[in-house]
């Protein structure tokens, strides 16, 4: 009995140095919400949505590398930077946006500009939690505050872009400019990719260049992501 409570404890260890990074992210995030609070079970459920995305994501990534060295080379110096890009960031942001617009474009809840970073961070932060769960176990504690720090963080900046350019997609549907609708969704996914693509080459490459890049591009993501969430909160509107 004794030894089952203490791998409880362990377990539970585990779980929470994974989890709770990504829920301090989402609270913060789910404030911001200033005019209209989103519905508590909808965002749970899109948490959830992140989990589908995250899996989704295990077994296409699979095909991915599988596939990728029948295109180029893996000594070739670019193979790192397509595998960040076409495999890694178009895979995971492109199977998050598909579960945020399946569960959210038309949920009456999504009647506010803002609405669409909240919905997106969450599917975003579902996402991170799940793929931290996996590190952490795998890995051991060693590696919680580093994702802590750079992975979850990430995760979020790219899911506001996302949102930025979702919510106006949405603005658009709805007073009926479709190729614009389009568009802001296309860049929404674009967007996402990017950074994610930018941040995965840039650690992936271990590069003295690389390396600096990388700090860099954190640091100005981050200071960017949160002033555009402070500013897209204090100028919401309705959609």
């Amino acid at each position: 009995m004794f030894l089952m409570t203490y791998a409880m404890q362990i377990l539970m260890v585990y779980v929470l140095a994974a989890v709770i990074p990504a829920l301090v992210l989402l609270v913060y995030v789910y404030k911001q919400d200033k005019v209209e609070k989103e519905p508590i079970g909808l965002i749970g459920n899109l948490v959830l949505q992140g989990v589908f995305a995250a899996l989704a994501s295990i077994v296409l990534e699979l095909i991915g590398e599988a596939v990728l060295p029948n295109v180029i080379r893996e000594d070739n110096p670019m193979y790192v930077v397509v595998l960040a890009f076409l495999v890694v960031a178009l895979v995971e942001e492109g199977t998050k946006f598909f579960f945020l617009r399946r569960r959210t474009w038309r949920d009456p809840n999504f009647n506010y500009r803002f609405d669409g970073i909240v919905y997106a961070v969450s599917v975003s932060l579902g996402f991170a939690a799940f793929e931290n769960i996996e590190y952490v176990f795998r890995y051991g504690l060693m590696v919680a505050p580093t994702r802590a720090l750079l992975s979850i963080p990430g995760h979020m900046g790219f899911a506001v872009f996302m949102g930025y350019f979702y919510g106006r997609a949405k603005l658009y549907d709805d007073i009926g400019d479709r190729r614009k609708a389009v568009l802001f969704q296309v860049l929404a996914v674009i967007s996402a990719v990017f950074l994610h693509g930018f941040y995965d080459s840039c650690a992936m490459k271990g590069t003295a260049m690389s390396t600096v890049l990388f700090v860099v591009f954190v640091v100005a993501m981050y200071l960017i992501v949160f002033h555009m969430v402070r500013h897209e909160s204090v100028t919401d509107e309705p959609v």
